[in-house]
């Protein structure tokens, strides 16, 4: 036998039974607080939820406090100089966060609504507040900011963590070549992830040297692995064989050892071994994928020194690599670069080979260090748009001070 429920005889029960609830019992035992108070703030009348709130009786209140009396200090001067002078002016505030204070001293968060009660004739009679119970919102709030601040406390030690690793990526000052200027920039598109661009100058064994700048594909720490494994087999290659080819052939070697049915682990590399000569310098250059490098002449000219058909490195086992030759005198710099700048966003379009060629024949001539300036403020300008880390390496011959002569 199933029983069934009329719901329709219940609520018409229920519904009866609220109407049999007295206007005062709902004011008395309302789920927030009610006072009313005189226009000097005294209290004239307070409802029973507010006194348990409060510990208080109503005869300690009514007719001997103001409402002002209740707050804590900070609360009074607030009451004194927002509250107050904005009931006079609007006739009601809406959501004031205040602090009441109990009768035991204990101070509970409260939401105040306040509104006057005026004359027929539009004439202020008395004020009428609501006291909503803050507590857990309260609570709430003060988890929301103990969250906020570990998310920030950890964003930190994570960029940190970052800047660290991306230092040991990077050597920590270029050697000081006899007879030319060398200048390099790092610019990091976030600060909390590694990035994969790295470049390097240093001795080879019979007095030229050897030089490096490029980019590994992704971020983070399996970038910097990457990075690291190759700016080590760049050093170790140049040592036994600094043919150019060789260390390039080299780490694309060891880049396609170390896949071993993982992820991808190849980069775009530009590798140079320079010779310093009397009136200047020769540079050999090998490229595998990398963006041509930037030659500005003494003369003002620029041009882009390609190495058209040059393989990504870690890719295909046997990549192919173009190499070129540089010569440089008095006056005219190198400078290579990783494609951050390239493929930075300048609105809907990207800034391109052709915009940064125009750009370098504004700062031609000049020296290793104003060519990495230039980039600095180039990189600036892009602000955003830049989306990608950006390694820039420059090498020039100082100007003889006697050429003219």
């Amino acid at each position: 036998m199933c029983e069934t429920w009329n719901s329709s005889d219940n609520d018409n029960e229920m519904f009866s039974a609220l109407l049999e609830d007295s206007a005062e019992d709902l004011y008395e035992n309302a789920p927030c607080g009610y006072l009313s108070t005189l226009l000097d703030g005294k209290i004239a009348k307070v409802n029973g939820t507010l006194l348990r709130w409060l510990g208080y009786a109503r005869a300690d209140l009514v007719g001997r406090r103001r409402f002002s009396d209740l707050l804590s200090v900070g609360g009074k001067l607030y009451h004194e100089t927002h509250l107050s002078p904005l009931l006079r002016m609007q006739g009601e505030v809406r959501g004031v966060a205040l602090e009441v204070v109990a009768a035991d001293g204990t101070r509970m968060p409260v939401l105040v609504n306040c509104t006057v009660k005026t004359t027929e004739d539009g004439e202020p009679l008395l004020i009428r507040t609501t006291v909503f119970d803050a507590r857990d919102r309260r609570a709430y709030e003060q988890e929301l900011l103990r969250a906020r601040q570990k998310a920030e406390g950890e964003r930190d030690e994570i960029r940190r963590l970052a800047i660290t690793l991306q230092r040991t990526l990077l050597p920590p000052v270029l050697p000081d070549v006899p007879g030319m200027e060398i200048a390099a920039h790092y610019h990091h598109a976030s600060p909390f992830e590694v990035g994969g661009d790295f470049y390097d100058v240093f001795p080879l064994a019979d007095g030229r040297w050897g030089l490096f700048l490029g980019d590994v594909c992704g971020k983070g720490a399996g970038a910097a692995a990457v990075t690291s494994l190759t700016r080590y087999t760049l050093r170790s290659a140049a040592v036994y064989d600094p043919d150019p080819t060789a260390v390039l052939t080299n780490l694309n070697t060891v880049l396609n050892q170390e896949r071993d049915d993982g992820p991808l682990r190849f980069c775009t590399v530009t590798f140079g071994v320079l010779e310093v000569e009397a009136d200047g310098c020769t540079l050999t250059l090998a490229a595998g994928g990398h963006p041509p490098g930037l030659l500005l002449r003494a003369d003002g000219t620029v041009e882009y020194v390609e190495t058209p058909g040059g393989q990504l490195i870690g890719i295909l086992p046997d990549a192919r690599v173009v190499t070129t030759t540089v010569r440089l005198s008095g006056g005219d710099t190198f400078a290579l670069y990783s494609d951050g700048v390239v493929e930075a966003r300048t609105g809907d379009t990207r800034y391109s080979e052709e915009a940064l060629l125009e750009f370098a024949g504004t700062i031609a001539p000049t020296s290793a260090a104003g060519v990495v300036e230039a980039f600095v403020g180039l990189l600036a300008r892009l602000g955003e748009g830049v989306e990608d880390d950006t390694a820039v390496l420059a090498l020039g011959v100082p100007q003889s001070p006697h050429r003219d002569l």
